[in-house]
């Protein structure tokens, strides 16, 4: 195993009581944890719907998946594991013969783990190849972006999936730099951009967010799994959706807020002509934030919001 399992077998994952408290599990109950991680937020959710609650757990990333298996094994039966996208939830249940299930819990973008293993590039505080794939064994690497794709094409990615305002001086720092293979060179790069001004954030932490997104197609599969959520859910049951930065959140706001209402038509109409019902109702009117005593004992955690509905 590349990362210490030890770590992650002990740590609490961010918003851990707050999962608990809006999910409300129970004996009998079915649940999704579709980002399954090293298995902290699904331990919880299987011990509180002890002694009869399954839990079905998700992730593309095998290792993530490795680890998550040994911790949750006490539970037996009670706990099925696959590697999956949370894209595919419907997929998923069908395959299991549920028609629906009590709980979704998505805790979305980067783990601690993936963040502390080097070798796969999440971290460009050390070197390492410029990788950044959630699952190893899919898709291209950033690598591979950043040294095939147009001037224009980079710049557009940094700036859409980060909105970092030098995202046309970095890409034309990475072309007339290529190629680029570590993650140490790109940030490097772009603390050049910077003119070596660094503010309470790494420079570089914009665009490895960005590239992340874009290799992952990050938010494509968070816009299918809030639908496919919605599909999976039985009525009573809930939704709930950690984010870490303004994109994925405007995304779970702006999806809660048009299922919650019943017209979905333009505000000049002057009658309703789509017939779109409301399907859940919001339960968290504002995003709901860690405590300071988090924030303090984990900092990772202090970007982290959680936003909960209920299917009605």
């Amino acid at each position: 195993m590349i990362f210490s399992e030890s770590k992650s077998l002990h740590h609490q994952p961010v918003l851990y009581h707050e999962s608990l408290k809006y999910l409300q599990p129970r004996s009998e109950g079915k649940y999704i944890d579709g980002t399954l991680g090293a298995g902290g937020h699904a331990e919880g959710i299987l011990t509180a719907s002890s002694p009869g609650g399954i839990l079905l757990g998700l992730d593309v990333d095998n290792q993530a998946l490795d680890i998550a298996k040994k911790r949750l094994s006490a539970f037996g039966n009670r706990c099925i594991v696959r590697q999956a996208s949370y894209a595919k939830i419907v997929d998923q249940i069908k395959s299991l013969k549920w028609d629906c299930v009590n709980g979704v819990l998505l805790d979305l973008g980067l783990s601690s783990m993936q963040l502390d293993t080097a070798e796969r590039g999440f971290s460009f505080l050390k070197e390492a190849p410029l990788d950044l794939r959630f699952n190893p064994n899919k898709r291209e690497t950033a690598a591979e972006l950043v040294n095939t794709l147009s001037e224009k094409e980079i710049a557009n990615i940094i700036w859409d999936y980060s909105e970092d305002p030098r995202s046309r001086q970095i890409a034309r720092l990475i072309i007339e730099n290529r190629p680029i293979s570590t993650t140490t060179e790109l940030a490097s790069l772009i603390l050049t951009a910077y003119h070596g001004k660094r503010g309470k954030t790494h420079p570089a932490t914009r665009t490895f967010q960005a590239l992340r997104i874009a290799v992952n197609d990050e938010l494509e599969v968070l816009e299918k799994g809030l639908e496919n959520s919605l599909k999976a859910v039985c009525v009573g049951g809930r939704i709930a959706i950690i984010t870490f930065h303004s994109l994925e959140d405007r995304i779970v706001k702006q999806f809660f807020k048009r299922e919650s209402i019943d017209c979905i038509c333009p505000p000049e109409q002057p009658f309703c002509t789509c017939s779109h019902q409301a399907a859940l109702k919001v339960i968290t009117r504002k995003a709901v934030k860690p405590s300071q005593e988090e924030i303090a004992n984990n900092p990772r955690s202090r970007s982290a919001k959680i936003r909960v509905a209920e299917i009605i």
